[in-house]
């Protein structure tokens, strides 16, 4: 699926609004962490002033009111409480564990006013992975290294008070370390091998598995109803979580 595809999908759709409903109405300055295609500065841009535009790779977006910045989130270039609004969605949950805890405190640092987070919601992130065909490392889903719910991300943002917290979907998908391990054996035939994202262990670009031979089907067949046990006792949950901070007064 292209970047094209997946934002004009009624999935994508739903998700844009449900975040622009917890976007404030006008403001001075917007930071959208992880610009990407400029999707969302340009939904900002609608609201306020000045948006900034940064990813790891500078962005594109043609509009006046947006500045395109090169930049990583680790270690933003601006100063304390510089921006009243701080964007960051589909983001968080693919930086890597070591240095997440940094990132939001860079977040939380450069706000002096509300910042939205959007992340997936407690996803098992066994389901859907990868084997890198290049160091036979195994990879997550879409690159996601990392899993959340409301404690968690209340936890990352201590400066902050949570306002608000929504849900955009439903999911039931989950597995087991038994079925995961399956999975792995068979070589993971039916991961998430379009996906942008590179290996996460050596970087190289994921690419679709070899034709299985007999044992590694049967072994993916009774992964897939190992699974199916968990599944059954799966409760429904949001596929998003859309969190609304702000930040505290030390006054």
């Amino acid at each position: 699926m292209t970047l094209h595809e997946y934002r004009t999908s009624s999935q994508e759709r739903q998700r844009t609004e449900a975040l622009s409903k917890l976007m404030p109405s006008s403001g001075g300055t917007a930071l959208d962490i992880g610009a990407r295609d400029g999707h969302f500065s340009l939904v900002l841009a609608e609201r306020f002033d000045r948006v900034i535009a940064l990813d790891l790779t500078k962005p594109e977006v043609h509009h006046p009111k947006v500045e395109c910045v090169q930049g990583n989130a680790a270690n933003l270039e601006f100063a304390d409480n510089s921006t009243d609004f701080v964007f960051c969605a589909e983001v968080l949950e693919h930086i890597p564990p070591k240095i997440l805890a940094r990132v939001c405190s860079e977040i939380a640092r450069v706000c002096r006013g509300q910042i939205l987070i959007g992340v997936p919601y407690k996803q098992d992130i066994r389901v859907g992975r990868t084997t890198c065909y290049s160091c036979r490392g195994k990879n997550p889903p879409w690159g996601h290294v990392n899993t959340f719910d409301e404690q968690r991300l209340g936890e990352l943002f201590p400066a902050c008070k949570i306002e608000s917290i929504s849900f955009v979907g439903k999911s039931t998908e989950q597995t087991n370390a038994v079925s995961a391990a399956l999975m792995d054996l068979a070589g993971n035939p039916y991961g998430t091998y379009s996906q942008e994202e590179a290996c996460v262990h050596c970087g190289a670009k994921l690419i679709a598995p070899p034709e299985r031979n007999f044992a590694q089907k049967l072994v993916t067949k009774i992964a897939f109803l190992t699974r199916k046990t968990s599944e059954v006792f799966a409760k429904p949950r949001g596929n998003w979580i859309h969190l609304l901070l702000s930040k505290k007064s030390h006054t």
